[in-house]
């Protein structure tokens, strides 16, 4: 008891070890913080609570005295580690990926300057709601700091100036490019019928439809924005870190996109992007 109470007496000191022992707790208990942030609401969420009754089945087994139930889960802990990793795979590359947007590498080294204008904002916006009055689905990515290169590349490269008939077109049944999203760098478009990851978290509707779960999923692994236009219903949603929000009027989309750019009325303001151009195939 008396030493108890010293080593109780001791935490009030400063010293390099206390420094270090409190560093690395905030360090784990941050890892754990992000690591439920990102398997809530999705398939990991589900893999997480099965390990814990595993681990809880595993302890219970061998305080009751089930030797050969016991023998069993404590021979499937060896192959526990590598099992974890195929089942949550997408999840520990969303979590990589995540690590690039704190913004630890200096950007001037990877990126340059580029500019979002006004006229390209008007034009997703015409498009977007034209083909929602026609009941034409349509996905459309719109880049911010972190280049899309992998989806585009999976895609058809196309590199021409944005304008709303060309969005239009892009997304017109008869066109062989229909069917997949347009990538949009800065003001032209950069790919089509691109493949996008699909989300897998469960909060979104399940009236949701797959061109939604697919957009949800770009701004999930990346910091871009998505506009989506339902061809069931022909409502106008935007996706923005995972989330869905709906979207009724051509103002609302247009202040919407307004200020995730970084745009002010009658000005553009330059933005990031990488230097590298695309190498399709990549």
């Amino acid at each position: 008891m008396e030493g108890f109470f010293k080593q109780v007496s001791g935490l009030g000191r400063f010293s390099n070890e206390t420094l270090v022992h409190a560093v690395d707790i905030l360090l784990v208990s941050y890892l754990i913080y992000r690591v439920l942030l990102l398997v809530r609401n999705t398939r990991a969420w589900r893999i997480v609570g099965g390990v814990v009754i595993f681990v809880l089945a595993l302890f219970a087994s061998d305080r009751l005295g089930f030797k050969t139930f016991h023998w069993i889960l404590d021979k499937a802990t060896a192959l526990a580690p590598v099992a974890l990793v195929f089942l949550l795979l997408p999840e520990l590359r969303q979590a990589l990926e995540s690590i690039s947007k704190l913004g630890l590498w200096p950007s001037r080294l990877t990126t340059s300057v580029i500019r979002v204008g006004i006229r390209t904002v008007d034009d997703i916006v015409s498009s977007t709601f034209e083909m929602a009055s026609s009941r034409m689905g349509a996905i459309i990515i719109i880049e911010r700091d972190h280049p899309m290169d992998d989806i585009a590349g999976n895609g058809v490269l196309v590199n021409a100036q944005v304008s709303a008939p060309l969005l239009t077109s892009l997304f017109f049944h008869g066109n062989p490019l229909h069917d997949g999203a347009v990538i949009l760098r800065g003001d032209r478009v950069l790919a089509a019928a691109c493949r996008l990851p699909l989300s897998e978290n469960e909060s979104i509707n399940r009236k949701m439809h797959m061109r939604h779960r697919a957009a949800a999923g770009a701004t999930e692994s990346s910091d871009c924005l998505a506009v989506v236009v339902s061809e069931e219903r022909g409502l106008v949603s935007v996706s923005i870190e995972g989330k869905l929000l709906p979207v009724s009027a051509p103002a609302e989309l247009r202040d919407f996109l307004f200020k995730e750019l970084g745009l002010q009325s009658g000005s553009s303001r330059p933005r990031k992007t990488r230097k590298a151009k695309l190498k399709v195939g990549a």
